[in-house]
C-alpha cells in the first residue's frame, strides 16, 4: 500500500509492481439537479476528480445505483446514460454496477486506475514557499440549495452546472507536466477542510488570501439569504481551532470557503517558478495563496 486513510488523501493507491501503482477511489450521493443526464454526468465528474487529483490515469468504473423499485425506470436511464457519457469523454469503460432498492435516489462510481509509483501526488507534499492554485470557483453546495429553494438565479444555476460537468482531466496532465508537490480536490469538507488535511499532512501553515477567491455568480448573495448547506456547520467543527481569520474577511466570505463542493476544483500546491505556466495553460485556475512554515494555526485567511 502506497497510499492509505492515513493523510486523507484523494484516492488509495496500491503498487503492482515497479511500473504500475493501482489508484482507486468510491463516491456516491443524491440528487444535485433535477436533470437526470446532467446529476449522473456530475457523479461521474466527481468520482472521477479523485484519481485525477492523486495524478492518475482512471481506466474502469463500476456504477452504485440506490433507487427506489416502483421509481421512474425512464429517469434512471437517463441517469445512468449522462455518466456512461462522462466515462466516454475520458476513455473510462464502465464494467457493471451495484444496485438496491432505497427510496432516496443516490448515484455514483467506483473507479480505478493506474499511477507510476513514483509519480504519485499526496495531499503531504506542499512545501515552504510553495504557491497555491485553485483551479474551479466556489459556491456550488449554496447555489444547490439556493435552487431547491427557487433563490437562485438561472445565471448561478447555469454556472454551477457548468463547473459540476467540467473534467479536472487537463488540470490534472498539467499538474504531472510541471511537477506540483502536493494536491488534493475540494469536495465534501469545502475548501478550508481540504486545505486543512493538507497542511496537516504536510506539517505547514497554508495562508489564503479571500479576496483572491473565485467564485460563482451570486453566492454572497444566496448566503445573506441562508442558503447554507449542514456542511457549512460540520466543516466548521471539522477545522476546528485550526484556523485564524483576519478581521477584514466577512461571515459571507466564511461561508464560501467551508461550502462542501461537488465536483469541485483542485488545490495544487507548486514551487513558485512553476505557477505561470500552470495557470496560463489551465482556463479557471487562479492564485489563492502561498505555503508557509508551521505556525500555531494550520490555516490562516486573509
Amino acid at each position: 500500500m502506497l497510499v492509505g486513510f492515513e493523510t486523507s488523501d484523494d484516492a488509495g493507491v496500491f503498487r503492482l509492481n515497479d511500473q504500475i501503482g493501482l489508484v482507486q477511489t468510491v463516491d456516491f450521493f443524491t440528487p444535485v439537479t433535477d436533470e437526470p443526464e446532467i446529476y449522473g454526468q456530475i457523479a461521474a465528474i466527481n468520482s472521477l476528480n479523485d484519481i485525477y487529483a492523486m495524478g492518475g490515469t482512471p481506466l474502469t468504473a463500476l456504477s452504485i445505483v440506490c433507487y427506489p423499485q416502483k421509481g421512474d425506470w425512464d429517469v434512471l436511464g437517463k441517469i445512468l446514460l449522462g455518466g456512461q457519457m462522462a466515462l466516454n469523454r475520458e476513455r473510462v469503460a464502465v464494467l457493471g454496477g451495484h444496485s438496491v432498492d432505497d427510496q432516496e435516489i443516490k448515484f455514483g462510481y467506483a473507479i480505478t486506475g493506474i499511477i507510476h509509483p513514483k509519480k504519485i501526488i499526496k495531499n503531504s507534499g506542499a512545501k515552504v514557499g510553495d504557491i497555491l492554485v485553485l483551479t474551479k470557483s466556489l459556491g456550488t453546495g449554496i447555489i444547490i440549495t439556493g435552487i431547491k429553494f427557487e433563490k437562485a438565479s438561472e445565471k448561478a444555476k447555469k454556472a454551477a452546472l457548468n463547473i459540476m460537468t467540467k473534467s479536472a482531466k487537463d488540470a490534472s496532465k498539467e499538474m504531472q507536466k510541471v511537477g506540483a508537490n502536493a494536491c488534493t480536490d475540494i469536495t465534501g469538507f469545502g475548501l478550508l477542510g481540504h486545505a486543512f488535511e493538507m497542511a496537516k499532512a504536510s506539517n505547514i501553515t497554508l495562508k489564503i488570501e479571500s479576496s483572491k477567491i473565485p467564485l460563482l455568480p451570486n453566492v454572497l448573495d444566496l448566503i445573506q439569504q441562508k442558503m447554507l448547506t449542514r456542511g457549512d456547520k460540520n466543516n466548521r467543527e471539522y477545522v476546528g481551532k485550526n484556523i485564524k481569520f483576519n478581521k477584514s474577511v466577512t461571515g459571507e466570505m466564511q461561508s464560501a470557503l467551508f461550502d462542501p463542493q461537488t465536483a469541485g476544483g483542485l488545490l495544487i500546491s507548486l514551487e513558485e517558478k512553476k505557477v505561470e505556466q500552470y495557470v496560463e495553460k489551465i482556463e479557471g485556475s487562479k492564485i489563492i495563496g502561498r505555503v508557509k512554515s508551521k505556525k500555531r494555526f494550520l490555516l490562516e485567511v486573509d
